[in-house]
């Protein structure tokens, strides 16, 4: 008798970081502004090329402008262009983007410096870079004789006139640091504004990046989704990886807090994993990051960057009406700019409306019971929370854990911690610990992807 035919396993899909964050781009358009003193070495153009040749196999428009200074030397800075950058981008995986012999050396074209300036010559020049458009996902636009803060005011109206997706202005300086010489992650419309305010700019000592502040705003509001800052060098990381390099750039509040969803799950567990892996986060079995992440919320930075978690564990504790916050995980890229207190602040909130009478949270890890003291909790004896929580719990670990507990009744008069806003010239905020129950790592993947939801 002929055996039954055996069902096929099921692929186990490998995660790429790199390809994680691909997903944000695919279908969409990325404009890089770049100044043409820092395309020198081979080392600059391949960095530029590499980053290209991922987002258009990546089913993604790359359009670059290249800006100098000196507007003499036009046609020689076009071939330069195309020797060194052209053969770097057009290679096997991405010639099939390019059918037409003469797309690959069309995709570069001079751009007059005032093209967008002059009446009636803004929708010519648009048109001219979709018809390049039309017969292959590149534009190289050399634009001479505009300073660097030129380009990226060309760069702005490109951008904002085309409405791309993402806006990425490449600098020597980077990412934009505070006056306390921290890198800031993120910056919103807000903290722009602010900069852009009489003397606030000179008092950060960023005077010199007035006009690339004034144009990042100009871009979110004229649609662009999300503005990079940061170097050649940095690129790809900044791109496609957890760390990042730069400062990121969008419209809305610089955090949302909201509960998970199921389609947040798998990507969360993967960063809880890694979290576990690097020593970061305390190990848990499967049925504990299930019940973590059933009872999570995220902190959302922009529309696409999970900035942290944590969860709130009711259920074995509904007898008392306490609650645990448990997993409390802050990337790394934006450690120390209120996420942990935003994702703190919602978990009380909700705790309160639920009726529970205290949430109280367990760490190992003397800065995590300053974060937490700081945030309104008080240290108290392992007694002074459920006794369900320390049920088969190790007795070495329980003799070393501070417990930190915040009372909900309004006998106690305690007031919620209020979310902080990002602020250019105070001290960095205390990161959220790094170890213990409650604990913190690791940088935000883009959210909603393609193949990996």
């Amino acid at each position: 008798m002929a055996s039954p035919p055996q069902k096929a396993l099921p692929v186990v899909e490998t995660f790429d970081e790199q390809q994680f964050y691909l997903d944000e781009f695919r279908g969409h358009s990325v404009l890089f502004s770049v100044p043409a003193e820092e395309l020198v070495r081979d080392a600059d153009f391949e960095q530029l090329a590499a980053v290209t040749r991922a987002l258009l196999t990546n089913d993604t428009r790359v359009l670059i402008l290249v800006g100098a200074p000196d507007g003499e030397h036009c046609e020689q800075l076009l071939r330069r262009l195309q020797r060194r950058l052209g053969p770097l981008v057009f290679r096997d995986e991405t010639l099939p983007l390019f059918p037409q012999r003469g797309a690959r050396t069309g995709a570069f074209m001079l751009l007059n410096s005032t093209a967008l300036a002059e009446p009636g010559a803004t929708t010519p020049t648009l048109t001219s870079i979709w018809d390049t458009l039309r017969r292959g996902p590149l534009f190289v636009g050399i634009v001479p004789g505009l300073s660097r803060d030129g380009t990226t005011q060309l760069a702005q109206a490109v951008a904002t006139q085309l409405r791309v997706h993402k806006l990425v202005l490449i600098a020597p300086e980077g990412g934009v640091r505070g006056s306390d010489g921290k890198l800031l992650s993120f910056m919103d419309e807000t903290v722009l504004t602010a900069l852009l305010a009489e003397g606030q700019a000179e008092w950060a000592g960023l005077a010199a990046r007035r006009a690339t502040f004034a144009a990042v705003r100009a871009a979110l509001r004229g649609g662009v989704q999300a503005v990079n800052l940061c170097t050649l060098e940095g690129l790809a990381r900044e791109l496609f990886t957890y760390e990042g390099s730069g400062t990121l750039c969008t419209l809305e509040d610089y955090c949302r807090v909201e509960r998970l969803g199921i389609d947040d799950f798998e990507e969360v567990e993967r960063l809880i994993e890694r979290g576990q892996r690097e020593g970061i986060l305390k190990l848990r079995g499967p049925d504990e990051i299930a019940a973590l992440l059933v009872n999570a919320y995220g902190a959302t930075i922009g529309r696409h960057h999970l900035a942290g978690i944590c969860a709130l564990l009711t259920e074995p504790y509904a007898s008392e009406r306490a609650g645990e916050i448990a997993g409390l995980y802050t990337m790394t890229r934006f450690k120390g700019e209120g996420v942990g207190a935003r994702l703190i602040a919602r978990v009380l909130t909700d705790a309160r409306q639920s009726g529970l009478a205290y949430v109280f949270a367990c760490t190992t890890e003397e800065r995590a019971q300053v974060f937490f003291e700081r945030h309104g909790f008080r240290r108290v004896d392992p007694d002074d929370v459920p006794a369900t929580k320390w049920a088969g719990y190790d007795p070495q670990r329980k003799a070393q854990v501070a417990v930190c507990r915040f009372d909900l009744s309004p006998a106690r008069d305690q007031e919620e911690p209020a979310p902080p806003r990002l602020s250019l010239g105070s001290p960095p905020l205390l990161p959220t610990p790094a170890t213990g129950e409650a604990q913190g790592g690791g940088r935000t993947p883009e959210r909603r992807r393609a193949h990996h939801p």
